[in-house]
């Protein structure tokens, strides 16, 4: 697998399973049906921050986008939102993306990360963070609508580098 900078033409690849994670609604806020415009606009982090790609076998199986989670006096705590193929899933693709966002953040300076919004029941997400060190800081219970399970909590996980 590489792991790579993504590119602007990188967008082609990446809205279709983009488009099948968000419409799945069991982990994305983003509204639905998004053209590959609007993804473009939406996905690629602004700088300072840094969007990657996953690359197997020539083919894009994961995306990920890192930054400062907030400006100004909060900078210094990165966040990140990670999406992987679910046709690729079950690959290691979220845990090397992961572990890649990890070190970035530690290259970068910044002092944690936070996520803002785990939804609860993805429970393979959660295990993941878990694993990797991050801990649920808190729930925003019924904050998220997911399509299976009705209202369920927003986890904040917080890793310390």
């Amino acid at each position: 697998m590489e792991i790579r900078t993504a590119r602007a033409d990188d967008i082609a690849d990446i809205a279709p399973f983009f488009r099948a994670i968000v419409a799945d609604g069991e982990s994305y806020t983003y509204p639905d049906d998004l053209t590959d415009g609007q993804i473009q606009e939406l996905w690629p982090a602004p700088a300072p921050g840094h969007t990657i790609v996953a690359v197997v076998d020539g083919a894009i199986v994961g995306t990920a986008r890192m930054g400062p989670n907030k400006p100004g006096r909060g900078d210094h705590v990165g966040t990140a939102s990670f999406m992987v193929d679910p046709a690729s899933s079950a690959r290691g693709t979220g845990r090397a993306m992961a572990r890649w966002v990890i070190d970035w953040h530690r290259e970068n300076g910044y002092r944690a990360i936070q996520f803002n919004a785990v939804v609860e029941t993805n429970v393979r997400a959660v295990a993941l963070w878990q694993d990797l060190g991050f801990r649920i800081i808190g729930t925003v219970p019924k904050a998220y609508r997911s399509r299976t399970q009705g209202l369920v909590g927003l986890h904040i996980m917080y890793l310390e580098l």
